[in-house]
């Protein structure tokens, strides 16, 4: 019975630790180096004004993590007789490297430091045949023509953003598309990306401002969270599934156990036990039998985890996903087994209750 627990148990863990891995894997590939929430111009003019006040009051709102500007704009980035068409982005290196991780993926030279420097996706500059210290041309609709010097190359790990992005300073972009002190977007991240949607509902109301327009990630990616979605009912359903299982079958052996044991509870009744301390007795084996399964499973579920890993990964290869132990998916477990094998355990407690000491002897 113990044996059949924990397997059950090892079913729910690993099943439920699998998913909420790949489910994190998922979100992190998506949206592990993206803004969550971000807010640009909603007017013809794609420049947004008195951006200042509006960063103050986004920073003053608890669950705002990280709080950055951008001056984007279209043009063409050309080197002798090669033009491609790119997106200039102007940042503050400091702040956009904590949302997009730039300087952990540049993987050649170094950030820049000059406005007259940039870096480079690593498929632009295969096509344009860049290298640190090369410089290259880049013209806007507006008739602008800036020479840039490549400072680094980097990888993001998106071939439509490493083969489009220019990435240089706020001050260089804005004077290249003839923005002044202007931003083209706000880009933010939160503590839970997940309530993301809350988050901008509230930057939306506090921000008042019919020029701009508030946008989060979960309007952008809704295949992405339908397919979380269902995955997060799949899982709920098999662990129900389960429970359900394990509180039949420790219930149906506990029945058991009192018909088989009739004549000594009956005996023991005689003698003066109380019904209370009767139904006690199973109570207290459908608990111990809870607890000692659900730690067989917990073991046995983490060992399985760990041998999915690492059958599936290649050597020399990232893992198909990056395994995260919940613990606090374990305990919540570990307590609902327990308290489900409790729980198992009155129908027969009951039933031991009814068993009469003279009905048993006169049976016997």
């Amino acid at each position: 019975m113990v044996a059949g627990i924990g397997i059950a148990i090892s079913v729910q863990i690993f099943v439920g630790l699998l998913i909420n891995s790949l489910q994190q894997s998922l979100v992190d590939s998506t949206m592990g180096r993206s803004p969550h929430i971000t807010i640009t111009s909603s007017v013809d003019d794609v420049t947004i004004r008195r951006w200042e006040n509006m960063v103050d009051d986004i920073e003053k709102i608890a669950p705002v993590e990280v709080v950055s500007v951008s001056a984007s704009g279209n043009a063409f980035a050309r080197r002798g007789s090669t033009s491609k068409p790119v997106l200039v982005r102007g940042f503050d290196f400091e702040t956009a490297d904590r949302i997009y991780n730039i300087s952990d993926s540049i993987y050649k030279g170094s950030p820049y430091q000059l406005r007259s420097e940039v870096i480079v996706g690593k498929d632009l500059s295969e096509e344009l045949e860049l290298d640190i210290g090369d410089r290259l041309t880049v013209s806007t609709p507006g008739g602008t023509d800036s020479a840039l010097t490549v400072s680094g190359l980097y990888d993001l790990g998106a071939s439509s953003i490493n083969k489009t992005w220019l990435i240089t300073k706020l001050e260089t972009a804005r004077k290249m598309f003839g923005f002044g002190s202007r931003v083209t977007s706000i880009e933010v991240t939160v503590s839970d990306l997940f309530r993301a949607d809350i988050v901008a509902n509230k930057l939306e109301k506090a921000l008042d401002n019919n020029n701009i327009k508030v946008e989060n990630w979960k309007e952008q990616n809704q295949q992405l969270l339908r397919g979380l979605e269902g995955q997060r009912i799949s899982s709920a359903i098999i662990q129900a599934i389960i429970l359900v299982s394990v509180i039949v079958a420790i219930s149906s052996v506990l029945s058991i156990s009192v018909l088989q044991k009739t004549r000594h509870i009956g005996i023991l009744k005689a003698m003066g036990i109380k019904d209370r301390d009767a139904g006690l007795i199973f109570l207290y084996q459908g608990f111990l039998i809870g607890l000692v399964g659900s730690l067989l499973g917990i073991a046995l579920g983490l060992s399985l985890v760990y041998a999915f890993v690492a059958l599936t990964t290649v050597e020399g290869q990232p893992p198909l996903f990056e395994l995260r132990i919940q613990y606090d998916f374990i305990l919540r477990s570990w307590l609902i087994a327990l308290f489900s094998a409790i729980l198992a355990a009155i129908v027969p407690a009951r039933n031991s209750l009814k068993l009469s000491p003279v009905d048993v002897i006169r049976e016997r």
